[in-house]
């Protein structure tokens, strides 16, 4: 199946191959954002500096997606312009992977003592990887998107089809992900990831990452051999219709702002609050749950380590609660959206939903912490089941406006 930047639109089994990608991209992400945050901790890096690692999403977003975009559009290679950077990505993904799963164990063999709480070595390992990790994540994602443009032959109906796809299997990817983190002797099934650097917890993370590895390569490399394209010419054009740009990549980016109007600029700035909101909750939700509502702490006695990490798996669970609510509402987008008096009504309401959910778990914390206060201090067991389930409706209600 040949496929190019403005012929006319491709049959669906094509959109849904390459949709299937972003299941095995937001396998690795949900990984990231369920276990991440503390696995960190474990490496001696203090809590308040997690954010700062974090960082490098959203600058490699900022960067590198437009960069390879632009690439992506001029590219001439004889195999078409979006699988290149989608299988580069794809490896790269996996290299990422392995630093991040086996930072402990390479920090280790480099010199960290085991005895010594902070582990520079690792943390230097884990932070490259990690940046790794995220620029790959986004070379792999814009291009992707790119082609089911492609794919959409500029039709808007299959366009929106196309993101609806897209958003159900990143919801796909996202349940398979929080299943595997908050099973906890998942690392059972591959027993050599325990070592004496590497714990319990360490080695489910690096199982989890080796299962991420092989599920993303799979989905890639099944949609790049199955759905193709039409070479874009050294003239910027292809076989069904012209394509690419002369206008420097930079200048594009100067123009696109230069000609927005008002009614984009007010979206863009509602978007950018929204992603102000979501971050913080998206770096620390499990850590959320096993912090604020679950009493416990990283470096404590061995009950509140229990309590945390016993938070933290509730947390993903809520992650995955979180994306099956996700699935089923990017299914049903378009049919809502119609109920309601348009796309602008629904994206109305999903921002107060978001604004609402978000302001829950100020309450839940409330909540959580006069309880414990009428326990006591000597008394360490996990909260209430009323005080769970309110913690995972407000995962499952942010769902909605994700999608």
């Amino acid at each position: 199946m040949e496929t190019g930047g403005n012929g006319p639109p491709k049959p669906i089994w094509n959109i849904v191959m390459v949709s299937a990608i972003a299941a095995g991209i937001q396998f690795g992400w949900a990984l990231q954002l369920s276990l991440l945050t503390p696995y960190v901790q474990t490496l001696g890096v203090p809590h308040v500096w997690a954010a700062f690692i974090w960082l490098c999403g959203p600058i490699s977003g900022l960067l590198v997606q437009p960069i390879v975009g632009y690439f992506s559009d001029h590219c001439t290679s004889r195999i078409g312009r979006r699988r290149p950077f989608i299988a580069a990505g794809a490896c790269l993904v996996a290299m990422a992977v392995f630093f991040v799963g086996f930072a402990k164990d390479i920090g280790h063999r480099a010199g960290d003592s085991l005895d010594n709480p902070t582990k520079p070595r690792a943390v230097a390992v884990f932070v490259t990887g990690f940046w790794i990790l995220d620029v790959a994540n986004n070379m792999l994602q814009g291009p992707c998107r790119a082609f089911l443009a492609d794919l959409s032959g500029n039709d808007h109906k299959r366009m929106r089809i196309a993101n609806g796809w897209f958003s159900f299997f990143m919801a796909i990817g996202n349940v398979l992900g929080y299943a595997a983190g908050s099973y906890s002797n998942l690392y059972k099934l591959l027993p050599f990831t325990t070592t004496a650097a590497c714990d319990v917890y360490c080695a489910n993370l690096k199982t989890c990452f080796f299962i991420d590895i092989v599920f993303l390569l799979s989905v890639t490399i099944t949609a790049i051999t199955t759905v193709k394209e039409t070479p874009l010419k050294s003239n910027g054009s292809l076989d069904e219709g012209e394509g690419g740009s002369s206008e420097p990549f930079i200048g594009e980016i100067v123009t696109a702002f230069k000609t927005l109007k008002k009614p984009m600029w007010i979206l863009l700035l509602v978007t950018c609050l929204n992603w102000v909101a979501w971050f913080p909750f998206l770096l620390y939700d499990t850590d959320w749950v096993g912090v604020e509502v679950f009493g416990g702490k990283v470096k404590g006695s061995s009950s509140e380590q229990k309590l945390y990490d016993d938070g933290v798996r509730a947390g993903a669970l809520g992650l995955m609660i979180n994306s099956i609510v996700l699935a089923f509402t990017s299914l049903g987008l378009e049919p809502v959206s119609r109920l309601i008096g348009g796309v602008k009504n629904l994206w109305g309401v999903v921002n107060f939903i978001l604004a609402a959910g978000l302001a829950g778990t100020v309450w839940i914390t409330k909540v959580a912490e006069a309880w414990r206060a009428k326990q006591g201090p000597q008394i360490l067991t996990s909260p209430p089941t009323n005080v769970k389930i309110f913690a995972l409706t407000v995962f499952g209600l942010l769902g909605i406006p994700l999608s």
